[in-house]
């Protein structure tokens, strides 16, 4: 029986090339799953339907709708997992290699949901840094913001995350307003139609946001143009090929990749083995040669260890690998699966060949192993390999990448030498040290931060808590300089922004308000005679603002609060003390008197919309107040977030308290919850 053609999906429709296609084997058995070719694929279609349908029906959305998207995305993910699995395992990955993967990436989806929601507006622009004032009157400033690219990402998979791999980049995508086509590295590509034809079945996303296409990418970086992204993960040598595609060049099309990786692991010379932090090493190393078989551009390559412990860590780690157990993913005891495919297999074993010419096999013989529950001469097994190198000279171990469960012991002389031998990777995307000596963690993590994009400082402090070396986490940035690739992915809200544009804005206060959303200090206030306090946000407007006051500030004000609160500094207290300070030149009012005062001015007593005062931003005290001087406040409606879901919404209002002269004494952001309509759709109050 002939196997199925994987589809693409194009345009709104699922697509199938009708010649023979490559086959792609089961990493088990050998046996075809599938065939995959892109022939005939209308790749010019597939961009412009991302730019003409995708593009703009994600930015009518605010960043909150599409982080609710998402987030229902995630869960309807979640509940299927389970025939993910199953299929997961066709790629060699066990039940943990496939949590990694599936629930990483769902994981990773429902993250950004969550971070999205939390941290930027109910908006489709993100207000950058605070306003720059670029005249002396105040009538010209400038405001730096973020909008969407108006092309489409694309990104371009490895084999070995089919799942995360693609997740991980569309979660941003989306919540940025960018349409996405995705490319999965052929080998495993069945799993990630898997996932995205659920997506499409679940018609949560916009039509248009997310595309599939199952095969050759041949021809689709020639059409980009300076609005579409490349997020390309894989090998340095094709990085390079397809960084300098010509039309990427001329259009300058922001390239993002993840490439090669030979990152290190360090133990540190106070980890000796009657430390925790000795097992620990062992134990997080021994992880990452065999989760997902070492395919993993995070794993372990280099295992640097003091010089004097080398032969201790050999016989440990030696002694754990002995207990892994290599077989089919859901055979009884297996630990460790196949690597993806036959081919990589001996890609791997290339390599190995070219370590051993300076380096000593310690643990795993690659014709000598036993397999549990498939046949090893048809699946893609191989053992966990753990080599010695002595010689520091010699440059294969920081040259040759093993993308298996391979990893090279070496041994170095003092922290400083440490330093330099991670160095030699030309670029890592982690790094770890295995530490409980907060000397040796600072000078090894200032001195190797420069060659890589993440550190774990592991000890037995954050032993339970720690996710590992190898796994990059949504809200940490994830890439690295040189060697692995001078890219950066994930960091949270970071990874929208890379998919937008900051421009400068500048202008008149009014008009950056209605430019960005937010109220500009010089902007016009609005007081019509009903206290903001009184407004639901159905008619709160920004700008909307009171004034109050004066209150006179009395020394005996300043006795009693000093009294009452306990704060008895001597600027409050002690009247030659503080005249001897030129900052205050004789007794002043407490900062928090003020503050506390000024909220006494503004506040409207009643019930009413205003539900609860939940912090205070950016709070400044900018004069010192003395007794006699008079205290005024203005309050401005600065900025508006309703919550989606909830009757209620977030109200930043700008608070300035001035003097007797009309000096600003303190200035500060006052956060608040506000109810959607008042009274209560429900009648209470």
């Amino acid at each position: 029986m002939t196997a199925p053609m994987l589809e693409s999906y194009v345009a709104g429709r699922w697509f199938a090339a009708t010649d023979d296609g490559a086959r792609i084997a089961d990493a088990v058995t050998g046996e075809t799953v599938v065939r995959v070719s892109s022939t005939g694929l209308d790749v010019p279609a597939m961009l412009d339907h991302a730019r003409t349908v995708g593009g703009p029906a994600l930015r009518e959305l605010t960043f909150h709708q599409r982080a609710g998207l998402l987030k229902q995305l995630g869960l309807r993910l979640m509940a299927d997992k389970d025939e993910l699995y199953t299929l997961s395992h066709r790629t060699g990955a066990t039940d943990r290699d496939s949590a990694v993967d599936i629930d990483g990436g769902f994981g990773t989806v429902l993250s950004y949901a969550s971070k999205a929601r939390r941290e930027l507006p109910d908006d489709t622009v993100v207000l950058d840094g605070a306003v720059e004032p670029l005249g002396k009157r105040g009538t010209f400033a400038g405001q730096h913001l973020w909008t969407p690219m108006r092309g489409v990402a694309v990104q371009i998979n490895a084999f070995n995350f089919p799942v995360w791999g693609f997740l991980e980049k569309l979660a941003p995508a989306f919540l940025a307003g960018v349409p996405t086509i995705v490319k999965p590295a052929s080998q495993t590509a069945y799993l990630t139609e898997a996932v995205v034809r659920r997506i499409v079945e679940s018609g949560l996303l916009p039509e248009g946001t997310v595309q599939l296409l199952s095969g050759s990418a041949a021809g689709v970086l020639d059409q980009l143009t300076g609005q579409d992204l490349v997020f390309f993960t894989g090998s340095a040598h094709t990085a390079r090929k397809l960084r300098s595609t010509p039309s990427v060049v001329a259009n300058s099309v922001r390239f993002n990749a993840e490439a090669d990786s030979l990152n290190c692991s360090v133990l540190g010379p106070d980890a000796t083995p009657d430390t925790p932090e000795f097992e620990l090493f062992v134990k997080q190393l021994v992880t990452e040669m065999t989760v997902k078989a070492g395919q993993k551009c995070t794993a372990i390559r280099r295992a640097l260890v003091p010089r004097e412990l080398m032969d201790d860590v050999v016989e440990a780690t030696r002694a754990k690998l002995a207990e892994v157990v290599i077989g089919a993913p859901g055979a009884d005891g297996v630990t460790m699966g196949a690597l993806a495919s036959v081919d990589q297999r001996q890609e791997v074993l290339r390599a190995v060949k070219a370590l051993r010419g300076v380096a000593e096999l310690v643990a795993g013989d690659p014709d000598d192993f036993e397999v549990v529950g498939a046949d090893k001469d048809r699946g893609a097994f191989l053992p966990p390999m753990l080599l010695r190198c002595d010689d520091l000279a010699a440059a294969e171990p920081h040259d040759v990448e093993a993308f298996g469960p391979v990893s090279t012991l070496l041994p170095y002389d003092g922290v400083a030498h440490a330093v330099e031998l991670a160095a030699r990777g030309q670029g890592s995307l982690v790094g770890s040290i295995v530490t409980h000596d907060e000397g040796v963690a600072r000078e090894f993590v200032l001195g190797a931060a420069h060659q890589h994009g993440r550190i774990l400082v592991l000890d037995r402090d954050d032993a339970r808590e720690n996710t590992g070396h190898g796994s990059p986490l949504p809200v940490l940035v994830h890439g690295g300089p040189g060697r692995a690739g001078g890219g950066e992915e994930l960091g949270g809200i970071r990874g929208v922004l890379h998919h937008m544009q900051r421009t400068a804005v500048q202008a008149s206060p009014d008009m950056l308000t209605a430019i960005g959303g937010r109220w500009v200090t010089g902007a016009r206030r609005n007081d019509d005679g009903v206290h903001p306090f009184r407004k639901s946000l159905a008619v709160l407007r920004i700008g909307d603002s009171v004034t109050a006051g004066p209150r006179a500030v009395t020394l005996e004000d300043i006795e009693h609060f000093a009294e009452f609160t306990g704060d008895t500094f001597y600027a409050h207290m002690d009247e030659a003390a503080a005249a001897a300070n030129p900052l205050f030149g004789g007794r002043v009012a407490h900062g928090y008197l003020i503050v506390s005062w000024a909220a006494g001015l503004f506040v409207d007593p009643d019930p009413g919309p205003v539900l609860a005062n939940y912090g205070v931003d950016n709070l400044r005290f900018l004069t010192p107040v003395k007794p006699g001087e008079e205290l005024t406040v203005t309050l401005t409606c600065k900025q508006i977030s309703p919550r989606g879901g909830a009757e209620h919404g977030e109200v930043r209002w700008d608070a300035v308290v001035v003097n007797t002269e009309g000096s600003p004494v303190a200035t500060y952001d006052v956060l608040t919850m506000v109810a959607k309509t008042w009274p209560p759709a429900d009648g209470r109050q």
